[in-house]
Parts: C-alpha cells; structure tokens; sequence
C-alpha cells in the first residue's frame, strides 16, 4: 500500500512501523514528520507516546516480579501494598482484589468519568496516593470497590495505578527505576522513557501530537502522569524488543529472567473472558493466538499486535488521534494490508 498517501489521506504528519518475522525484527520503516509542516522527520529513534501499551509492559515487569517472589498473582493485594490500601467494603467481603484481578481488568474497579486526563502543565505532577484518594483533578473520586471483584470486565487506568504502588512498596524503589533496571536496561531500550519532563536535550527526539486535522495539540507534547498505566514513551523498533522478549521467554530463552511458565500465563484467558489474559488483550487460540494492545491519546494512537507462537508481529505508532478506533484508520488499513 501507498503509506505516504493515506498519511495524507488521514491527516497523519508522522508514523513508524517495525515488523517482526521469524523471531526477530525484519523491518523498521519511518514516515513523515516529527510535527506537521516542520522539516523534522521521524527517525528510527524517533519517540512517540505509546499511551496504553504501557500495560504490557507493566504486565512483563509483574510476571518477572511474580518470578523472584516478590508478588504473588492471586493474593489480596493489600497483604503487601504498604502507601495505601485497597478499601474494604461490601463487594470485598467473599473475595479481594488480586494481581490477576486488576492485570485482566476485573478488579471491582471502574475508573470515575472524565478521569486520568493527560498532564496539565498548570498543575503540580499528582502521586499515586493523591490520585487515587480523589484528591487531585485527575480523578476527583477516590477509588474503590463497585463490585464484586472477577465478576465483571472493566478497562481501568486506576488498577494499573495500584499495580505501581504495589510494584514501588515490594521494591522500595520509584517505578521508573525498577523498569531502567528490569527492563529497559537488559533489553536495551535507550530510548525508551517514562520521563513526565522533556528535557530541551531531548526534545528532538519527540514526535508532537496532533488532532485528526493534523493540526499540533496544545502543548506539543501530552503527557499522562500514570507510568504503569499509560506513561511510556518509545520507538516503534524498541517496542518490538519487549514484544520479542515474551516470544523468547516462551521457548525459555528469556533476557530480562522471566519463566516460560509465566509468560504462558500472561496469554491465558482470565475470569472465563477469552479476550483479556494478564496485560495483553487475546484473540484466537493455539498456535493461532493474536496478542494485542493498543495506545489512545490525545495527539497519538499506536497498535502492538503479535502473533507470538509463529514469531511473527507489527508494531504501528502515529503522532495523530483520528477519533477513531485503531482498526478503522491508517492503523488498521496497515494491519489488513499485512494479511494477519
């Protein structure tokens, strides 16, 4: 397909995509512009906000702490959170909130209206315990129990905040530490980040977001205050490492230390729904299993999909919001194109 045409077609200033083939990386191509009607354009380290792909990584960084025994996938949660706790109620009484609960989404937790907006510039970087005590405009409720835990499906940015703290309470280190020291670092992500700053050395780097008229958002530069939830920025090729670290791990030739046992786990349907597992969003089954996640945010939208039995995946990721969902855009169109 003409790639350069339907950019134009949708509005797109920039866009990269990486290919995995056969258990590796056999293509990174880059598109366009850093921001529309610049002369900058994207590079191979070109960085673009991944928004919610965040999880799956967040749900890598857990299977590996799960591994060392520092987390426990099916426990109450709040036998080792420390900074805040879950609060006990009537939808808690039979069954607590677990890792696997809020990895899957089926926490009992569904995230106020309006809630985990990008940063405002204006207003001082919200933490963790603020945010989900509903003291912050991020989210003006505190966050609680609305149901019984696993039995309903959910997609909860508030989940994955607790998953933060329990990572920085077992640790007792910042999130973005753990994952430099965890992930980025072995896997040899340099350019990967979960900066809330852009320092004026490494702005270049950075894609700016834009609407579906390609026009820039304000700000240049969204930016969510949520790592594990929705914090990360990255290039499409350095994604594509993550992904093929779950596919290693599955053979039991994992970098980063993680059991094949627990990479098996994360593509397990959770709670009886076959699409979510731990993390990742799942369709098919067998050798014909399709992982995928995907990032929406103002100024950006991005797609990871992989099929990690045949070793084979795309990693797509724009500097535009079409208002549209991923597979009903440029996205999609490059998706289908690939026959998957």
């Amino acid at each position: 397909m003409d790639i350069k045409a339907r950019m134009e077609h949708y509005n797109v200033p920039g866009l990269s995509i990486t290919l995995i083939e056969g258990g590796q990386i056999s293509l990174t191509e880059n598109y366009g512009l850093l921001e529309g009607g610049s002369n900058k354009d994207v590079k191979t380290n070109s960085l673009f906000n991944a928004c919610s792909i965040s999880k799956y990584l967040t749900g890598i960084l857990v299977m590996k702490l799960s591994d060392q025994g520092l987390l426990d996938l099916d426990e109450d949660v709040n036998n080792r959170l420390v900074s805040w706790k879950v609060p006990v109620n009537e939808f808690t009484k039979n069954k607590r909130v677990t890792l696997r609960n809020l990895l899957s989404h089926q926490s009992g937790i569904i995230d106020p209206r309006d809630s985990f907006t990008e940063l405002n510039p204006n207003i001082s970087i919200p933490s963790m315990i603020e945010l989900l005590n509903g003291k912050t405009s991020y989210c003006k409720e505190p966050i609680e129990v609305k149901y019984e835990p696993g039995s309903e499906f959910h997609y909860s940015d508030a989940g994955f905040c607790i998953i933060q703290i329990l990572i920085e309470d077992v640790t007792k280190k910042p999130f973005s530490q753990i994952v430099n020291e965890f992930i980025f670092e072995p896997l040899k992500m340099v350019n990967s980040t979960f900066d809330v700053k852009i320092s004026d050395t490494k702005i270049e780097n950075y894609s700016c977001g834009h609407n579906k008229n390609g026009e820039l958002v304000e700000g240049n530069y969204p930016i969510y205050p949520y790592p594990a939830a929705s914090g990360l920025w990255t290039t499409s090729s350095e994604l594509a490492l993550l992904v093929l670290e779950l596919m290693n791990t599955l053979k039991g030739e994992s970098t980063i230390g993680i059991s094949a046992s627990k990479a098996k786990e994360m593509l397990q349907p959770q709670g009886g729904r076959e699409w979510t597992g731990l993390g990742v969003f799942l369709n098919g089954a067998g050798k014909e299993l399709e992982i995928s996640s995907l990032g929406w945010g103002v100024g950006y939208q991005c797609m990871m999909a992989a099929f990690p039995h045949l070793e084979k995946g795309v990693i797509i990721m724009t500097n535009a919001e079409l208002g549209v969902h991923q597979k009903e855009g440029i996205i999609g169109e490059i998706y289908q194109s690939l026959s998957y």
